[in-house]
C-alpha cells in the first residue's frame, strides 16, 4: 500500500474542512416559498399565481424565490426582484397608490352606484303603481260590457 504524502493529506483535510465551514443557506421551507410565490403572476398562465401553475417557467420561478429565500434575501427582496425584472404587472395584487389605486377603488364605486340606481328605480316603480288610479270606465264601455255578458249567459 501506498501512503499519501503528508503534504496530499494535509491539502485534503483543509479541503474537508473548508467545506464543512462554508456557510450553509438558511433553511427554506416550502410553506415560506409558496408564501412568495403566491403574489407573484405566472407569465405563461397569467391567471394563476407562481405558486399555483403547473407550468415549467412557475417551475423555475419557484426554483429563483427558494434560492433567494436561502440566500437570506427577505420576501420583499424577492418579490422585489421580480418587479424588476416583469414590472408591477408580476404582482397578482397590484400596489395601492398611483394610477393602481383606481383598480381598487373603481369596483366598489361601481358597486355602491349600481345599488343606488337600482333603488332609485325600485322607488321611482312602486311610486309610479301606487299613483296609479284604478282605469276609468267611461258609461259607453260598460254598456258593451253588460251586453257581451249577457250574451255569454245566455
Amino acid at each position: 500500500m501506498t501512503r499519501l504524502p503528508s503534504r496530499m493529506m494535509v491539502l485534503v483535510l483543509i479541503a474537508v474542512a473548508a467545506l464543512g465551514a462554508a456557510p450553509a443557506g438558511r433553511t427554506v421551507t416550502e410553506d415560506q416559498v409558496r408564501d412568495v410565490a403566491a403574489n407573484l403572476r405566472c407569465v405563461v398562465c397569467q391567471s394563476l399565481s407562481v405558486a399555483d401553475s403547473p407550468s415549467e417557467t412557475a417551475h423555475q420561478m419557484r426554483a429563483i424565490v427558494r434560492e433567494r429565500l436561502a440566500a437570506g434575501e427577505t420576501p420583499e427582496q424577492v418579490t422585489a426582484y421580480f418587479v424588476d425584472k416583469y414590472g408591477t404587472w408580476i404582482l397578482l395584487a397590484p400596489p395601492r397608490h398611483g394610477f393602481n389605486l383606481l383598480v381598487w377603488v373603481v369596483p366598489f364605486a361601481g358597486l355602491a352606484l349600481g345599488l343606488v340606481l337600482a333603488g332609485l328605480a325600485m322607488r321611482r316603480w312602486s311610486r309610479r303603481s301606487a299613483a296609479a288610479p284604478p282605469a276609468a270606465v267611461d258609461e259607453a264601455t260598460r254598456e258593451r260590457i253588460r251586453r257581451e255578458m249577457a250574451e255569454l249567459d245566455s
